[in-house]
């Protein structure tokens, strides 16, 4: 493996988990009571919940490619996106973070041990490496969302500390 090639893959882990450019990307939902990430804002058209939801629909999406499956493209963008507002109770939240967080965990150990800069027999046209820094990018975007979020509803920063606080 080239020294280039293992700086890319160290620096596409640290996208993918949120280091240097933000704070981790976990840190920004695992602390989320159901309350919060189910409350909705006249001007903003969706709830953390729906965010996670639907961050966690292209990182499983992107990921499947990633390992050379060919999952159905939806017909439309907005199936991305889940109706209802809210989780039907707390441990459908839990389980929708720890969903999010596995597909993290695996876009991780996917970016360390596949040829990531070999196309794809799926879709010649892209990279392990290309899919991987889109679910990075992706997820950062929607990342400022929830961090807005929760800012507007007083509940910045986490726990574990925020930039800026």
């Amino acid at each position: 493996m080239t020294q280039t090639n293992t700086a890319f893959r160290d620096a596409l882990v640290k996208s993918l988990r949120g280091e240097r450019g933000h704070l981790p990307t976990i840190n920004a939902i695992t602390d989320l009571t159901v309350d919060l990430a189910s409350h909705t804002r006249e001007e903003i058209p969706y709830s953390i919940y729906q965010l996670v939801k639907h961050m966690s629909y292209w990182q499983d999406f992107l990921l499947a490619f990633a390992k050379g499956e060919t999952p159905e493209r939806p017909k439309s963008a907005s199936e991305s996106w889940p109706k209802e507002a809210s989780p039907a109770d707390e441990e459908e939240w839990k389980a929708t973070i720890q969903h999010f967080c596995d597909g993290i965990d695996e876009a991780c150990e996917l970016a360390e041990t596949l040829a990531i800069d070999q196309p794809l027999a799926v879709w010649p046209s892209e990279t392990p490496g290309g899919l991987l820094r889109n679910i990075a990018s992706h997820n950062s975007y929607h990342l400022g969302e929830i961090v807005l979020m929760r800012r507007l509803n007083k509940a910045w920063p986490p726990p574990t500390g925020g930039y800026p606080a």
